[in-house]
């Protein structure tokens, strides 16, 4: 069956929340897994969206922590599809908090993640094709293709290791 080819743009999302106390340690920093909750969530409403399945996260890569968030603050999570595999896609989440006394805005954390679609038996299944809409979304693709291919290299490359006894 040919599926239609969709649009990184029809399927990107932004999520927003406020920074309440529970969110955070007791320095009132944000915890990084809720950083990371919201970005897995908005990387499974992209996927969602774009294969309309079930869907669930295989990885995530990259990750990064670039500024504390704190109480109070605004997170802004912007997540976007670059990358579909058979089976698999990869999408590009981003993370600002906005400062709201002082409406300053900072890019806090970013990272990739690959989603599996899955069918009502829970087994993979094939995703639309990504549509390519320009130049640099080529570019972003071709690099998602490589970084997802090495990540297979050393998985494969790891599981020949034989564990320690």
């Amino acid at each position: 069956m040919q599926m239609s080819a969709k649009t990184s743009s029809s399927t990107a999302i932004t999520m927003s929340q406020i920074v309440l106390p529970y969110n955070a340690n007791l320095a009132g920093n944000m915890h990084g897994g809720e950083v990371m909750k919201i970005m897995d969530s908005a990387a499974g409403a992209v996927a969602a969206r774009h294969c309309l399945t079930n869907v669930v996260t295989a990885s995530v890569t990259q990750l990064s922590f670039i500024e504390p968030v704190f109480v109070g603050d605004l997170v802004i999570c912007n997540a976007q599809l670059i990358y579909t595999g058979r089976t698999s896609m990869e999408i590009f989440v981003d993370v600002k908090a906005e400062d709201l006394g002082k409406g300053i805005i900072r890019c806090v954390s970013e990272g990739y993640f690959v989603m599996v679609s899955l069918d009502r038996n829970g087994h993979p299944s094939e995703v639309p094709p990504l549509q390519i809409e320009n130049e640099q979304q080529q570019i972003i693709f071709d690099e998602a293709k490589r970084r997802i291919a090495q990540m297979k290299q050393q998985k494969r490359e790891s599981s020949r290791i034989a564990p320690l006894k």
